[in-house]
């Protein structure tokens, strides 16, 4: 049962096949086998799912589930606050901190009947270098090969759902963290648009408005089922206003696809590049009309200069009244002082420098329905090193515009590794990413693909 989606639980426990503790128990077996070797817990809350299964349990015998997600074991990132667990955020200076409340996607969920079995790992302060690795709790390998990394910083939710640990895991993504783990892991994720999930009673905003609550799962039904329960708005939230439930539906007509196979000059390697090309032409030949790109869709000079300030700024606004001096990951030391020389001058730089990148996506939206680019420049690398520079070049200036994008599981590498590509649509269209992505997945199923772990 642990193989199972989550659309198929949704239709054993209403036709009484099986129920959600059977299922739970099920999961919990598997925790077992897998999590001693991949490392995928900050907090695993077993007595806690237990008590949601049985609750589940009942709800179904007496023919009165809560919504879609009901008894479905569901993972969520430990940079996203769940009431009465731990919420860390990946660092020495959080453990222990128990949180008061659920962030507003986690209350969703829990509303729906969701079985939350845990917090997974994630990179300190959600800033990693491509890698999960922390002080406070060590190394996340990614189901595939487990000498491999899963990537950053939802590392620790994909390794979950690629290795069986319940079909579903809540993610975040600020600069690539939902899509690129998705691609090394054969997963499909999604950075929803700016503002439809609403965020409330979550951990202080160290990335502007760039880091999104968003779904990943093994099918894109999956997905949908997740995003139908988090999306929408909430008075506390003023970027969600305007948003209102989506559904999936057939594309209409032959969608106008982009396909950007490098940005910046930075290297993409052979097997990336061979299975993202691929995956265009696969899209084609559904009767898409797609175009390679021959110059880049925004500035990409300009996004590279000004991608680091945010962070660094907003890290060292966390830290300003912190005893933190060697109490953080390496990569963290250089980045507070960045944030500390930088001006208010610096910062409204940067954030107008984004418009402007918004502004050319914009545009290029315009002349195009979806623009395709690979997830990752990079197959995934060893678990304990920093990822190479150019595996990024793909995702971060997403979140500067806001716009809505996905990854897909695509042609895997000749050793057998999952390589994602990934959907990029214009602000607000994330339900027509989805229907594109169920629409490539009927044709190419990748459910069927399981880690031999």
């Amino acid at each position: 049962m642990w193989k199972s989606s989550a659309a198929e639980l949704r239709l054993a426990y209403r036709s009484g096949v099986t129920t959600p503790s059977f299922v739970l128990e099920a999961v919990l077996a598997r925790i077992g086998q897998v999590n001693p070797t991949l490392n995928i817990f900050a907090h695993l809350d077993a007595d806690g799912a237990w008590r949601a299964a049985l609750d589940s349990d009942r709800r179904f015998a007496a023919g009165k589930p809560l919504g879609d997600l009901d008894g479905i074991p569901v993972t969520i990132k430990d940079n996203i606050p769940v009431e009465g667990m731990p919420c860390a955020w990946g660092s020495n200076l959080y453990k222990g901190r128990i949180a008061t409340a659920d962030e507003l996607p986690v209350a969703r969920l829990r509303s729906q009947g969701a079985v939350i079995l845990g917090k997974t790992n994630v990179s300190e302060f959600t800033l990693g270098r491509g890698n999960l690795n922390t002080l406070a709790f060590g190394v996340t390998r990614n189901p595939w090969n487990p000498a491999l990394t899963t990537g950053a910083s939802t590392g620790g939710g994909v390794a979950a759902v690629a290795s069986g640990v319940g079909p579903l895991a809540l993610g975040t993504d600020g600069g690539g963290s939902i899509r690129r783990p998705a691609s090394h892991t054969g997963l499909v994720g999604l950075k929803p648009s700016t503002g439809r999930v609403a965020r409330i009673d979550g951990l202080p905003p160290i990335l502007h408005d760039f880091e999104i609550i968003g779904p990943l799962g093994r099918t894109v039904d999956d997905l949908a089922m997740v995003l139908s329960a988090i999306e929408g708005p909430h008075p506390l939230d003023r970027l969600s206003y305007g948003f209102r439930p989506g559904s999936m539906r057939k594309p209409e007509g032959p969608l106008r696809i982009l396909y950007v196979a490098e940005l910046g000059g930075m290297h993409v390697e052979p097997d990336v590049a061979a299975s993202c090309r691929q995956a265009a032409e696969q899209l084609a030949a559904l009767g898409h009309r797609v175009t390679f790109a021959e110059e880049e869709p925004f500035d990409v000079a300009l996004f590279e200069k000004y991608w680091p300030t945010v962070g660094a700024a907003g890290l060292a606004w966390l830290l300003k009244d912190t005893d933190w001096e060697g109490k953080v990951g390496d990569p963290y030391p250089p980045m507070i002082e960045k944030g500390k020389s930088l001006t208010a001058v610096d910062y409204v730089d940067a954030l107008m420098a984004y418009r402007q990148i918004y502004a050319q996506l914009a545009a290029k939206l315009e002349q195009f329905d979806v623009i395709m680019t690979p997830s990752a420049g990079a197959l995934p690398w060893k678990a304990e090193d920093y990822a190479p520079p150019y595996h990024r070049a793909f995702t971060g200036f997403v979140n500067a515009a806001g716009l809505p994008a996905m990854s897909v599981p695509g042609p895997v590498s000749p050793a057998g590794l999952p390589i994602g590509f990934q959907l990029i649509g214009a602000f607000g269209q994330d339900w027509d990413l989805l229907s594109l992505a169920r629409q490539y997945e009927r044709a190419h199923p990748w459910a069927h693909r399981w880690p031999a772990i």
